[in-house]
């Protein structure tokens, strides 16, 4: 029986990926019927650029973090998603802080998915856009992942 939506919520803020711990993620909204994910990250500032402003490959990675969370929603199965292609657009820069990440599945397909994310700061401000494809694929054997709970005990 697959989990609902507020299990998973549970279950991906309990279990962390390594990125997710150092990005300090947390997934705030889980639709899998939609295939839709709203997350948060407090970037410090280990990440920025000399600028200020949060390196575009960290940007980048937690987009595709979003989006591949909405693929695996969707799919209702234990699966990862292994990135084929992605394309990036900055429309304002990240600061350090609290920012926002919506992932969304387009459409999910037997060897395909097609995936769309984007960043925002606190405000609601659209900072950076993602689209990418990616090759789903069933997850054999136990992922590395981090539990939390003991953590914070």
């Amino acid at each position: 029986m697959p989990m609902s939506d507020e299990q998973l919520v549970e279950r991906f803020n309990r279990m962390k990926a390594p990125t997710s711990v150092l990005f300090n993620q947390t997934v705030l909204v889980v639709d899998s019927a939609n295939g839709f994910v709203r997350m948060s990250f407090d970037i410090g500032p280990q990440f920025c650029n000399p600028s200020g402003n949060v390196q575009g490959g960290i940007v980048a990675a937690m987009m595709d973090d979003a989006a591949a969370f909405a693929c695996i929603v969707k799919s209702g199965k234990r699966i990862y998603v292994p990135t084929l292609e992605f394309k990036a657009t900055f429309l304002a820069p990240a600061k350090q802080g609290l920012l926002f990440a919506e992932g969304r599945c387009i459409k999910l397909g037997k060897t395909v998915a097609f995936m769309e994310a984007d960043l925002q700061d606190e405000t609601g401000k659209i900072l950076a856009k993602l689209s990418t494809t990616a090759a789903p694929r069933i997850i054999e054997g136990t992922p590395t992942l981090i539990d939390t709970s003991s953590a914070a005990a």
